[in-house]
């Protein structure tokens, strides 16, 4: 029996979690960007604030997703993901409420 530790396919399985995260997001991107495109100003401005999020997580989980390096946040990169979904959240609530009104 070894003592040392074998990380397996740990760092694989880690970087195609970070990819699927980013596709999913630039998924709902897309998508707020698609329903908000009526020419109303409410609906650019509720895109604009989806692809402003999108750029920033972008930036937080591409070195991640990819290999290339650590995050460059010092350790707060899950926070600050978690903080970028829930405003994409509350994007697509607005988009849902502008809808129904």
């Amino acid at each position: 029996m070894s003592t040392g530790r074998d990380p397996g396919l740990q760092p694989e399985r880690t970087r195609l979690a970070w990819r699927r995260t980013l596709l999913t997001v630039t998924l709902v991107t897309a998508l707020a960007v698609r329903l908000a495109s009526t020419g109303d100003p409410t609906g650019a401005l509720i895109a604009g604030g989806a692809v402003l999020v999108w750029g920033a997580l972008l930036v937080l989980c591409w070195p991640r997703g990819t290999g290339t390096g650590p995050a460059r946040t010092g350790g707060r990169t899950l926070p600050l993901v978690m903080v970028g979904t829930v405003v994409l959240a509350l994007l697509g609530v607005l988009l849902v409420l502008r809808g129904l009104w």
